[in-house]
């Protein structure tokens, strides 16, 4: 007689939080690698829910995501089905559809308590990430692929699944008589991780296995992790806080230029707390200017030299249209403390530095200030804190 395989054991660190009894969210498509992640970690119990994200691109998603809120019924687990409606038919459609599940499990997540969700990627993925990775010429922070827990809006995502191969949960599912839901789209050609996946044999017969290239991405995150312990101890020597802006008063040429590099990135992060990761070449070519003295713009960020001293700003015309209540947060880290009232609005100070006649007694540098939050009402300044205009309120950068 056959011996079933043996179950795929999740990552010790997503059990870790399921036994725990901390609330955990599960984002479950359909799709074999999510229904073993499923079926995985309702066998170790838990506090459990789950959100399938239903894009509303073919036919077939109402159905699997029905198909999955029955299996958690059974399960006795909440399930919950997020769909998106926000394809035009126009951009990047993998990108979009990313940027909305993500954005989608994230509201949900937060709705209901969680600070932890699972995704179902694997060790196949991880694989194919790499490869991509490796085709645009990245370096070790793209070669280290996929990390097993990574933060993003606040939650914590798992990726328990990422040293077990796509082949070995099937045949768990198979072995336990278990089902699945296959996408179409994951046979389309047209798409870059499809083709790589495609040409996963012929790799294989070069070495270039899930395991090898898993490997390769565990090597290259430890190299990753290292660099960034030395660049935080590096920026807390020498960079200061100003307003909101960043400071850095080593000369970028005493450094070498991966720590100059990781400097300025980690820099600008703070400034820009939501900026996403500008590509490769968009970095070379800004740190090539920086070393030669030259400022720049990237990311929503612009970088000037005040003398040998290098001042990463917020740059003015990328939160130009960001508008909020008084009591929000704006730009993702100024809170404001006033008399808030329902007809007054945050908005960048911009032109209306004109109206603040001290604003060069804060030091700051005007492009700088008109990148600060102040109060509107309607086309009325009301109030800018960081240029002195206005005493009755005060802006504060929040904990990160």
């Amino acid at each position: 007689m056959p011996v079933a395989p043996r179950p795929p054991v999740l990552a010790p660190q997503f059990a870790q939080v399921l036994q725990s009894g901390a609330p955990v969210g599960l984002a479950v498509s359909g799709g074999g690698d999510s229904m073993a992640l499923l079926h995985l970690a309702a066998a170790m119990g838990g506090r459990i829910s789950v959100a399938s994200v239903d894009h509303g691109l073919r036919q077939q998603s109402a159905a699997e995501c029905a198909m999955v809120a029955e299996i958690c019924a059974g399960y006795g687990l909440p399930h919950q089905t997020l769909a998106w409606t926000g394809w035009d038919g126009r951009g990047n459609l993998q990108d979009q559809a990313r940027r909305a599940r993500y954005g989608l499990l994230a509201d949900w997540a937060h709705a209901a308590g969680l600070g932890d969700i699972a995704l179902g990627h694997t060790a196949d993925d991880q694989a194919e990430t790499v490869i991509m990775a490796l085709s645009r010429g990245a370096g070790v922070d793209g070669l280290a692929g996929m990390a097993e827990v990574t933060c993003r809006d606040g939650l914590r995502y798992h990726r328990p699944l990422l040293q077990i191969t796509r082949a070995a949960l099937r045949a768990y599912l198979q072995a336990t008589g278990r089902g699945w839901c296959d996408d179409p789209g994951n046979d389309d050609p047209a798409y870059e991780r499809i083709r790589i996946r495609q040409a996963a044999d012929v790799l294989a017969t070069l070495g270039l296995t899930p395991q090898a290239l898993g490997q390769v991405a565990r090597h290259m995150a430890t190299i990753s992790a290292a660099l960034e312990r030395g660049t935080a101890e590096i920026a807390a020597a020498v960079t200061l806080p100003q307003g909101g802006d960043v400071l850095v008063t080593l000369p970028l040429r005493d450094l070498s230029r991966e720590q100059a590099r990781r400097l300025v990135l980690a820099a600008m992060a703070q400034v820009h707390r939501q900026m996403p990761m500008p590509r490769r070449d968009e970095q070379q070519r800004l740190m090539q200017g920086l070393m030669q003295g030259q400022g720049g713009t990237l990311g929503g960020c612009l970088l000037t030299f005040d003398g040998p001293v290098l001042r990463i700003s917020r740059e003015p015309q990328a939160v130009a249209q960001l508008v909020t209540p008084t009591n929000a947060l704006w730009d993702a880290r100024w809170r404001l403390s006033g008399p808030h009232a329902p007809d007054l609005q945050l908005r960048a100070l911009g032109a209306g530095i004109d109206l603040c006649g001290d604003w060069r007694a804060s030091g700051l540098p005007r492009r700088s200030l008109q990148a600060t939050p102040a109060v509107w009402r309607a086309a009325t300044l009301i109030s800018a804190p960081l240029a002195g205009f206005g005493a009755d309120w005060s802006a504060q950068i929040v904990a990160d």
